[in-house]
């Protein structure tokens, strides 16, 4: 999933930034490395990062070390301490995607919980949530600096309509998660990254699973033969993902299951019911989008054709989300009902299963 990385030499040849990209669905993180020159002075680290990272606040810097994420040396630090030549740094900065140009557009907004430091939306299915190569326009942060009245130019130093510390997929729909300032972005990326916020998502899969519940503990890594795709990977690569699911509706060639993320990877729930041969219904990515059970008569192709048009993508709702606020250290619980079209395929089924 770190698919790409830029080094770029920083005051002298003995300096040097790493930067790579994690895009896992459990948040984004820049990860950098520095190696201080031989003939630094001793300098308090929090004012030689200020000084080395374009764009980052030293506010934002002394976040990142109260919540651990500065090393130096492989220990964590605190921003008195001063740095020596040959210092290795290490830093984990949740991610913030410049380069695009946020205007803000008019757009309704689910919004089930706002105060000063956090939002949760309600993301309907289709939306994409940040600008990006094929969508300048009409994305949720496009959304949200028109809600909060806030724009950032292409070049901005900064984003503050909105910082994002998870995502979901575009046709995926349910909670997500947003920091208003980057004290809230901090503590709450701190939880996911040590994976305690609650997440609870409602699926529908092809088949009948035979058990009541499981967990599906499998790494996941980009698939070699289709870079969009990931696929379940061996111990020695890919990233570490735990799915726990339950059954909720047995439908005959369909299951109602809910999944609760222990781990968040990228498309970790469609990758891992997928490996156990119960893809998500209509999945075009991982096969969904096919009759996987049942009969190949006319009357049921024609039925499943009938399913596919009502919900025409993933059948994945984001519907539980659960963290501790930023300020308060309240546990905070969020939910959103499964929207019409997972309603209706399900009663369709339903009628369907009865009827025979």
């Amino acid at each position: 999933m770190n698919d790409k990385e830029d080094i770029v030499p920083l005051n002298g040849e003995d300096s040097e930034l790493e930067q790579e990209q994690n895009e896992s669905e459990s948040g984004m993180f820049e990860h950098f490395r520095f190696t201080v020159d031989k003939g630094q002075e001793m300098l308090r680290i929090d004012k030689y990062l200020t000084a080395h990272m374009e764009g980052t606040s030293r506010h934002r810097i002394q976040l990142a070390m109260d919540a651990g994420y500065i090393n130096v040396n492989g220990n964590p630090t605190k921003s008195s301490y001063k740095i020596k030549p040959l210092d290795v740094i290490t830093i984990s900065l949740p991610y913030r995607r410049r380069g695009f140009e946020i205007l803000p557009e008019e757009m309704p907004l689910d919004i089930r919980y706002e105060d000063e430091d956090v939002l949760v939306i309600n993301k309907p299915a289709g939306l994409v949530v940040h600008p990006g190569h094929g969508h300048y326009s009409g994305t949720l942060l496009n959304g949200l600096a028109w809600y909060l009245g806030r724009r950032q130019d292409a070049d901005a130093e900064d984003d503050r309509m909105g910082i994002l510390v998870h995502r979901i997929d575009k046709d995926t729909s349910g909670t997500l998660l947003i920091a208003k300032n980057d004290d809230a972005q901090m503590f709450l990326s701190q939880q996911f990254f040590h994976h305690t916020i609650e997440r609870r998502y409602t699926a529908i899969v092809w088949g009948d699973i035979e058990e009541d519940q499981g967990t599906v503990d499998a790494n996941i890594g980009r698939d070699p033969n289709d870079r969009i795709r990931y696929k379940v990977v061996d111990e020695a690569s890919g990233k570490h993902a735990v799915t726990h699911w339950k059954v909720l509706q047995r439908l005959g060639y369909v299951t109602v299951i809910e999944c609760r993320l222990e781990t968040g990877r990228t498309h970790q729930i469609r990758v891992h019911m997928n490996h156990i041969g119960h893809p998500l219904f209509n999945d075009s990515l991982y096969g969904g989008d096919r009759i996987m059970k049942g009969t190949l008569y006319s009357r049921y192709r024609q039925f499943i054709d009938h399913c596919f048009a009502i919900l025409p993508r993933q059948a994945l709702h984001a519907r539980t989300l659960g963290f501790s606020h930023p300020r308060t250290h309240e546990h905070i619980h969020v939910e959103s009902e499964l929207p019409d079209d997972m309603v209706n395929l399900i009663r369709k089924f339903a009628a369907f299963t009865a009827s025979r």
